[in-house]
């Protein structure tokens, strides 16, 4: 097993904010259901459930060999379905990556109370924590 230095793990995660930070408009984090494409690949019959404009700058605290994003503004769903991935993409809409979504205790990578979306409810990101073991 590979073990890092907590200023190269705290390197790595600026990196990732920097990606997430791109641009000069706000990234978007996008909720889909649907099978998940292969890594950056074009979404097809994939259903955009939700997008949350990411804050800019993303990152509220980088320390410790954790990312901890800025609290993020709720928005109202787009469309009913069932949600199983998600998207993050940065200013100029480029690829910077893919999640899995599921219920809190699913080791998804994004977990939320329930998958399940409705047109028109509150979808909110109460916080993004990316953190190197």
């Amino acid at each position: 097993m590979i073990s890092f230095a907590t200023s190269v793990k705290n390197a790595r995660l600026a990196a990732i904010a920097g990606a997430i930070d791109a641009g000069d408009s706000p990234a978007s984090f996008v909720v889909y259901s649907g099978t998940r494409p292969s890594p950056g690949a074009a979404v097809t019959d994939q259903v955009a459930l939700a997008t949350l404009e990411v804050p800019q700058p993303f990152a509220a605290d980088l320390s410790g060999g954790v990312l901890t994003g800025a609290a993020f503004e709720e928005v109202m769903a787009d469309a009913d379905g069932e949600a199983t991935w998600s998207r993050l993409v940065d200013g100029a809409g480029a690829w910077v990556m893919d999640l899995d979504v599921g219920i809190e205790g699913s080791g998804a990578d994004v977990t939320i109370s329930s998958t399940t979306i409705y047109r028109g409810i509150l979808t909110r990101i109460s916080r993004m924590v990316f953190a190197e073991g």
